[in-house]
């Protein structure tokens, strides 16, 4: 006889399950998985919030990419990606951040999936280590070869933008050589590296089945 009772997986950390890239577990607790690369150059973590999100809206991306924009502001960081995406179905969160360090820059990517009473954060850090500079400096010769970049008496005209206002021309912002465009020529780069990672979690990522029928954020 079925039992009309049986009592619902509990939500949890493992409602979700990413590849891993034979990466080392560091840390493991009910609401952190963490994994490192075996230089110990790049962490890979899972976070569970058993909390409603504190998201401002998953709806409204120009609101979205503002919210992000104005809570870096505070760090120092500045935006390369601000989407949203679809993970096998549901609604994530999409954003690549970047950050100054010395020497370099240090790159933060995540994907947010928020339901009504939780959320579920995957994040890749990857800062530059050793010499860094190296593909900025190259992409920037080359466009200030074609006349697509150019000294000015401010400094360096049409090489930092903001990806999605072009009237922002303050605070940390992308340059262009952190375009997507440019990986291929620079698969090492933390950039390329954080975005090769996140292809492959789109392709693997598994959700329980716990989750399918779970209220979603629908603000």
């Amino acid at each position: 006889m079925m039992n009309l009772f049986r009592k619902k997986k509990k939500i949890d950390i493992n409602s979700i399950t990413i590849p891993t890239f034979n990466w080392v577990l560091r840390q493991k607790n009910e609401g952190l998985y963490q994994w490192s690369n075996k230089e110990e150059t790049k962490a890979l973590s899972v976070n569970f919030f058993n909390i409603p999100p504190d998201l401002p809206t998953i709806n409204n991306i120009d609101f979205l990419r503002k919210f992000y924009r104005e809570m870096l502001k505070n760090s120092q960081g500045g935006i390369i990606e601000v989407d949203v995406v679809d993970l096998s179905g549901f609604k994530a969160v999409k954003t690549i951040m970047k950050f100054p360090q010395n020497p370099g820059m240090a790159y933060l990517s995540s994907y947010t999936i928020p339901f009504k009473d939780y959320s579920f954060v995957i994040k890749i850090q990857a800062p530059e280590v050793g010499v860094s500079g190296v593909r900025d400096s190259v992409i920037f010769n080359k466009l200030l070869a074609k006349g697509e970049v150019n000294f000015v008496d401010e400094g360096i005209e049409n090489w930092f933008y903001d990806p999605y206002d072009a009237t922002i021309t303050d605070g940390i912002r992308m340059n262009k050589s952190e375009q997507e465009i440019y990986d291929e020529e620079f698969p090492e780069h933390p950039l390329s590296v954080s975005r090769k990672l996140f292809r492959q979690i789109e392709k693997e990522i598994k959700f329980g089945k716990e989750l399918y029928d779970t209220p979603k954020f629908e603000k």
